[in-house]
């Protein structure tokens, strides 16, 4: 990935990136071509992996991998028009951009084909995204033999982590009077979470 080193995302953007993410893109290099799965990870931060699992029947599993695997994981991001930098009424050398936060990382990909692995998989991911909410759903609110007879359907993955490349692009580059008329619009626009690394990142209240 190419990162300007304006662009370069903290070890702190990144550590927050990792742990609460949504989804990732798992892309591995096989002597077929390109396979790629979106799924939901969860990082371990002390193994230094991010872990998951996808259908038995997905390919993807059982074939063999050559050379690392890529994790491609996605933080906030929004348009940005030109129309909100205040160098527009200026000197109208401005264009449109995208801003966002993203990771490549890249691993090791372990295999986990065990019953106790993946339950316990399955409960780190469904306490990630069930614990913020009014009536968490629990594992153990479904039938122990139907939980069962689900796992038997998975197979665990583990992107054991050798290297990350991330970027964190938030209008860095921009005078702060561009910044701050990029965060008004974004308010305005509902879009919350990439005005709040727009601002965590510019420094700005």
């Amino acid at each position: 990935m190419y990162v300007p080193s304006h662009f370069a995302a903290d070890d702190a953007v990144v550590q927050d990136l990792l742990t609460n993410h949504g989804a990732a893109n798992l892309i591995t290099a096989t002597a077929d071509g390109l396979l790629a799965t979106f799924l939901p990870l969860v990082y371990d931060a002390e193994a230094g992996a991010l872990l998951g699992h996808v259908a038995r029947n997905n390919p993807q599993w059982k074939t063999p991998v050559l050379g690392e695997a890529l994790a491609i994981v996605a933080g906030p991001d929004a348009y940005i028009s030109p129309s909100s930098y205040a160098s527009k009424a200026e000197h109208g050398r401005v264009v449109p951009t995208w801003n966002y936060v993203t990771a490549h990382v890249y691993g090791d990909l372990v295999i986990h084909d065990d019953a106790t692995w993946l339950d316990s998989l399955v409960r780190r991911l469904t306490s990630k995204h069930e614990s913020s909410r009014p009536a968490p759903w629990s594992v153990d609110d479904a039938p122990a033999a139907y939980v069962a007879g689900q796992l038997r359907a998975i197979v665990g993955l583990e992107l054991r982590i050798t290297r990350i490349e991330a970027k964190a692009k938030l209008s860095q580059n921009r005078p702060t009077a561009d910044i701050a008329g990029v965060v008004t619009t974004l308010e305005t626009e509902g879009a919350g979470p990439i005005v709040t690394a727009m601002r965590t990142t510019n420094n700005l209240p």
